[in-house]
């Protein structure tokens, strides 16, 4: 460790630890000394001067709470002494100005992807079961374990050929402590379809029971999942009485693309009658789907054709510093190049609006951001609750004391180019730039709702460590911190530990996250929580969730 602290804005009155500080001890940083008055454990901040009751408290450069309680100097920042406080905000008159980084390096290169006959070009090639209702989850459930593993796809025989050897033990009286998971083999893979990257189900709690809206936004949301790049093929089982009718779910899927090409086989329950009849022909159906979409081979295509989706999930104090900057300046470099970048999570912006407002040059958008931000806050105000509450006590615990502190570093994912466009849940990012996507801060909920609005490729930080993935995008794992890269290395994908390290700049991570993303747009490097079939879908209510 290079630095024991660091001083994130000339602004900031905390300062954050990069390694555990003891009482007493003296720090320096850029000139200036502190003493500490207690232990303050890495990741989490202090105090640079005294603080009175009601003093603003400020990180990253902006408004992140207020002093409880006189504080002395030297200070452990907690829940105790200080409570979220956000700046008002509102749409300005200006001009944005950014400076794009220099994108030389990438300008002739390309991935190699699955080009669609609408223009777009996918990073997989999936195919997808949709349940119109949760009443066809079961047949769902019958039909993926019939397909996955007879075609290649399933990733639990190891876990299987465990589990006999334990049964073996058990008959032959054997003590079943002797038996090792590190001992069993993981079975070769022998994939039918070289071309086809998996078999995807999208099993969920909607389409009956709730209310209409819930049915409708659920219609929405697997219409741009069946329109998605990385989609090669569709089946639809329905049971036929549910809230979301089979003609309104067609009907949004042509309202995506109203030539919509890719193979599509609908079948109806309570029409066919027959269970056993129904899973048959959808297997049968599906077969000739995947030998359709196996011809489909990957071929060259500009780095504008990607879609990044950036994510943070149990964050910590290291998130801010390390992974979300140098994912922000992936972020950058895709935006130069000409691609679609999709910050999500609002209520996890709370504190930086201003900031982002002041990066819109369209008073339009402004407001768009500005009404769903409010309504969405005060849908949370209502039922007790609010985006002050978001922080989670793993967040806590690892230094991210309150929401606009854990807001401020998140936004880093975005980097600093121009927002071009506010998306409502589910809506389609169609602007090259910076795109903010209305969704909850919850992992999955948040990355479906990525997914929906285009992302064929997701960057998703963690700090204390997540498995979280999504069904039809890529989800590559970044660390904040090289503990956790060393702890859970079958999770994660990317460990940006080096920059607390101080052994590389911001620049140069964020320049090794674009490189493997597009080694990940091709297919040839497989991120973890793909290779896991980590597929988490959750169609977000409208309802309260923070």
């Amino acid at each position: 460790m290079k630095n024991s602290v660091i001083k994130i804005h000339p602004k900031d009155n905390v300062i954050v630890a990069l390694r555990d500080l003891k009482n007493g001890e003296t720090v320096s940083f850029q000139g200036e000394k502190y003493t500490l008055i207690e232990n303050i454990p890495a990741k989490h901040k202090f105090f640079i001067h005294d603080m009175q009751p009601g003093d603003a408290a400020f990180m990253y450069g902006v408004l992140v709470g207020k002093a409880q309680q006189f504080i002395p100097a030297g200070s452990l920042m907690t829940t105790g002494n200080l409570k979220h406080a956000a700046e008002p905000y509102a749409y300005r008159e200006g001009h944005y100005q950014w400076h794009p980084p220099d994108v030389s390096a990438f300008k002739n290169v390309t991935f190699n992807g699955y080009h669609r006959s609408d223009g777009s070009v996918g990073t997989a090639n999936y195919w997808l079961f949709i349940p119109t209702v949760f009443c066809e989850n079961r047949n769902l459930d019958v039909i993926k374990d019939a397909l996955q593993e007879s075609l290649g796809y399933a990733v639990t025989d190891q876990y299987k050929n465990f589990t006999r050897h334990l049964i073996a033990a058990y008959q032959n009286n054997e003590s079943i402590d002797d038996i090792t998971f590190e001992t069993i083999s993981k079975p070769a893979v022998n994939r039918l379809f070289k071309n086809v990257d998996g078999i995807k189900f999208l099993n969920h709690q909607g389409g009956c029971g709730g209310i209409r809206q819930d049915a409708a936004v659920l219609g929405k949301l697997l219409a741009a999942y069946s329109n998605h790049p990385n989609v090669g093929g569709v089946t639809v089982i329905s049971l036929g009485c549910q809230n979301l009718q089979l003609k309104e779910l067609l009907s949004e899927i042509k309202s995506y693309t109203p030539n919509f090409e890719k193979p599509l086989f609908v079948f109806e329950q309570q029409q066919i009658g027959n269970n056993s009849k129904l899973i048959a022909e959808a297997i049968r159906a599906t077969f000739k789907g995947l030998m359709q979409i196996n011809e489909i081979g990957r071929k060259p295509a500009p780095l504008s054709k990607l879609t990044l989706g950036v994510k943070c999930g149990g964050s910590d104090g290291f998130s801010g510093i390390s992974a979300n900057p140098a994912v922000g300046y992936c972020a950058d470099l895709l935006v130069a190049l000409g691609g679609k970048v999709l910050l999500a999570e609002f209520p996890e912006l709370c504190g930086v609006e201003q900031e982002l407002i002041d990066r819109m040059n369209n008073e339009t958008i402004a407001k768009k951001f500005i009404d769903l931000m409010q309504s969405y806050s005060a849908a949370a105000l209502k039922v007790g609750s609010g985006f002050h509450m978001n922080p989670s006590p793993g967040n806590i615990k690892d230094g991210l004391i309150t929401d606009a502190i854990k807001s401020a570093g998140a936004a880093k994912k975005g980097g600093t180019s121009p927002i071009v466009d506010v998306l409502d849940y589910t809506e389609k990012a169609v602007k090259p730039g910076l795109s903010l996507v209305c969704t909850p801060g919850n992992d999955v909920e948040a990355t479906t709702g990525k997914a929906a609005s285009g992302a064929n490729l997701i960057l998703f930080t963690t700090g204390l460590g997540t498995p979280t993935g999504n069904p039809v995008c890529p989800v590559i794992k970044v660390s904040s911190n090289t503990a956790l890269a060393q702890k859970m290395q079958d999770i994660i994908d990317i460990n940006t530990g080096p920059v607390i390290e101080g052994d590389l700049t911001i620049e140069q991570m964020g320049t090794q996250i674009l490189e493997y993303c597009i080694k990940a747009a091709s297919g040839e490097v497989i991120p973890k929580a793909v290779l896991l079939n980590q597929d988490d879908f959750i169609s977000w209510k409208r309802g309260v969730s923070l």
